[in-house]
Formats: structure tokens, sequence, C-alpha cells
């Protein structure tokens, strides 16, 4: 990727933390709108494991580590080309570290108060009658929206696609780069911009909630058939008898369907929604389309895990070039600041 040849694209950047095993509404709101931006000649793509970010929560390293080759597999599987995109760990640029504590010397506190998850922390002590309204609340979980910020200012990105609850840290970010760039007279931060797909926000899960690992309703992504379907058979639905037409905007199975299926495959599913089809039916022909398209991604995954030097490759030869743009913003910024 030649950046002094692609000054007039925008570079987008998406970053996803290796807390768990990749699941379906990870793909569908999250990767699969990500790698087609990636294929979008208006735009430079960056993608990066957040391994940093998974210390808040997660403090099993055997785990952290299976999970950050499951998160490399999966976009690897999934089409990310590493030749023209960049991809990297983000524990392999020191540089985001040191940027993250310059950023941090001209942050108001007051700011990172009003960040969402650690007001939610907070509350959470407040109504379980915790003398001590912070009890359990780590730095890390304080600062995460501050780390969050080096990511994404590290590499001058234009745009972040993010969930409607990852505006905050967006805009967070934002008077971050504008205030560093008010105290020291410059303009060398970019105020970044969030980008939000209303259209995939919700995935449904098993229980008609947001699939989330917390609610433990998700159909994971790279399940064998046997486990797909079977999890998919979990879905639940009404109490309608086969033969009784069905609406098809508040049915999980339909929307996950919508996710896998082309227009007219859609289209003959919703005629026999109004036919009367019977619930079983309907999540056998959910289950046939979704593995029917997962199954070659699947066997690449399969492969990548199997042989995790070629990630270890990808991963090595993407953090080089990582590093040679972070250090020529870092030198800038540290010259500008006095250092």
């Amino acid at each position: 990727m030649n950046k002094a040849n692609n000054q007039s694209k925008k570079i987008v950047l998406t970053g996803i933390t290796p807390s768990g095993t990749p699941h379906i509404g990870n793909y569908i709101g999250a990767i699969k709108p990500a790698l087609e931006m990636a294929k979008n000649p208006e735009f430079d793509a960056y993608f990066f494991i957040a391994d940093y970010h998974s210390l808040i929560k997660l403090w099993d390293s055997k785990l952290r580590q299976q999970y950050i080759y499951e998160i490399a597999a999966t976009w690897l599987a999934l089409g990310l080309d590493p030749e023209h995109v960049m991809f990297y760990r983000q524990s392999d640029i020191p540089e985001i570290m040191e940027l993250n504590w310059i950023l941090t010397s001209v942050t108001a506190k007051g700011l990172l108060n009003r960040a969402h998850a650690y007001k939610a922390a907070v509350d959470a002590n407040i109504a379980e009658g915790e003398k001590d309204e912070e009890a359990g609340i780590t730095m890390g979980l304080f600062n995460y929206p501050m780390l969050m910020a080096a990511d994404i200012i590290m590499f001058n990105a234009d745009l972040v696609p993010v969930g409607k609850d990852q505006i905050q840290h967006i805009e967070i970010a934002r008077d971050i780069a504008n205030r560093l760039n008010h105290i020291y007279k410059c303009n060398l931060l970019k105020a970044p911009e969030a980008m939000v797909d209303k259209e995939t926000q919700t995935i449904p899960g098993l229980d008609g909630r947001k699939m989330s690992k917390s609610y433990n309703n998700t159909i994971q992504l790279f399940a064998p058939s046997k486990q797909l379907r079977k999890q998919v058979m979990k879905i639940v639905t009404n109490s309608q008898l086969p033969e009784e037409p069905k609406d098809t905007t508040e049915c999980t199975v339909f929307a996950l369907y919508k996710h896998f299926a082309n227009e007219s495959e859609v289209e003959a599913l919703a005629e026999r929604y109004q036919q009367g089809i019977g619930w079983g039916e309907a999540k056998q022909t959910l289950f046939e389309k979704m593995d029917e398209l997962l199954m070659p991604m699947r066997e690449k995954y399969d492969y990548l895990l199997a042989n995790k030097h070629i990630i270890d490759e990808y991963l090595a030869k993407g953090a080089h070039k990582a590093r040679v743009e972070a250090k020529q913003l870092l030198d800038k910024l540290k010259q500008q600041i006095g250092m």
C-alpha cells in the first residue's frame, strides 16, 4: 500500500477485540460491512486486532492467544487480503501506547467521566448498594476511550465504522485530537468521524434479543455443520401452526435469512411464510443457506488455525508496514510538543 499515491483516499479503520469466538452477529454487523468497504477504491482500509483492549475483561492469557488467532483467521477466511489492506495486531505497534500517553496529558478527566461504560459501572455499584460507587472499576475500563482514541488517531483515520453504542468514543477521539492541535498550535492530528450502518445495527440472537455473548444467544460463525444446525434449530419462534400465515417483520429466522440469501430467495421465502410454512422447515431453510455460504470459509478458517505460522507471517508483515506510518506521525508530534 503506497500511501503517497493515495492522498485522495479516505482511511477507514476497524478494530475487533479478541474477547470471544466470532459469531454470526459479529459477521453480519461488523465484519461483512467492513470487508465490503475495503473493496471500495475510495478507501484505504486498516484492520487491527485490539488485544490490549481485551486485558480489561479477559485475564486468561491462553484464552487471549486463542481468540487472537481465531479473530485473525476469521478475517482472512472471510476474504480479507493483507496485501491490499493494513492488517496488524495492536500490541505489535508500540507507538500506539506512546501516543496514548501523549494524548492522556491533554485530556480532561471530566471527558472520560462521561463515558457510557464507566457511568454504567458506577450506576451498577450504586444500584447494588456499594459504599464505594467505583468499587471494582479498573483504570483500564476508565481509560478505554483513551486507548481507542490513540488507535484511531495513530493512523489519521477519517472514518470508523461503529455501532450506536460506540459513537461516543469517536466523539471523544475528535475532542482529544482537536484539543492537542489547539494546545500546540498545529494541525497534525485528524479528527475522525463515526460511520454508522443503521441496517446492521441489531442482529437478533436465538432468543430474539440482540445477538451477544453476554446473553448467551449467539450462533457460532464457523461451527461444524451439525453444530450449526443444532444452534439454528434453537431459535425461538411463536406457537403458530404450520398452515397459518406468518409475519416476517418480527421473525428472527427471516431476519437472519435476509443476510445470507439473494433477493429472489428472500422473496420466495416470504411467499412461503404467507402460505403457512412450518417453523422447522423455515429453520431448515435458514440452516441450509448459511451452511452453503459458510462452508468454504469454514474450511479456510480451520486450515489457518491448523497452520498458525501463516497468520503470524501476515501479522508480522502488517505490523512492519503499520509501524512505518505510526513512527512518521509520532516523530512529527514529538517534535511539535518539544520532545
